[in-house]
């Protein structure tokens, strides 16, 4: 079974590896990343571990057994009990309820770990299969409307009440 971990300095070349192979689908649905992202992808990561670090931003990968990466599933902007989750998972891994079997044991970290009351996220209107993933979760619409690199997308949110669990598992 895939073991969610949070993200460490040896993860970098498996994460550059999920993100150059998953880029074509990523960019079907959600803003890419840039080329940017890929020629100083050490930099980044590093910069990433500074703010898990310092407590701001909880990163966590979605490994499987052989060390590839999954998914990625991210708590930034904590602050004040409250956080962003963004997340995504490799085309290969999709269909078969990983993401929301991530989501759902992020909810006990959140509590647990990292202080956290509540969670705020979004997705574009296209996005269909991260939107299904919030609402299986318990995640609720909050009827804003937001940009995501210009494409229209929706908010949600969702409180998680003291060790805290999701809902119960239904269908993935």
């Amino acid at each position: 079974m895939p073991e969610l971990q949070r993200l460490r300095a040896d993860h970098a070349p498996a994460l550059l590896t999920f993100e150059r192979e998953n880029r074509a689908f990523f960019a079907a649905s959600v803003p890419d990343r840039g080329d940017a992202y890929f020629t100083d992808f050490a930099v980044r990561h590093e910069a990433l571990l500074t703010e898990q670090a310092a407590g701001t931003c909880h990163f966590h990968l979605l490994m499987a057994e052989n060390g590839e990466v999954l998914g990625r599933f991210n708590l930034v902007d904590a602050e004040n009990g409250t956080a962003e989750l963004g997340f995504r998972l490799a085309e290969r891994a999709t269909g078969r309820g990983l993401a929301t079997s991530a989501v759902r044991r992020l909810f006990t970290l959140c509590t647990t770990t990292y202080a956290l009351t509540t969670l705020r996220a979004s997705a574009t209107v296209t996005n269909t299969a991260s939107r299904s993933v919030l609402t299986r979760t318990g995640f609720v619409a909050t009827g804003e409307e937001v940009l995501l690199n210009g494409k229209r997308g929706l908010g949600y949110v969702r409180e998680l009440p003291p060790e805290a669990t999701a809902p119960a598992p239904g269908p993935a």
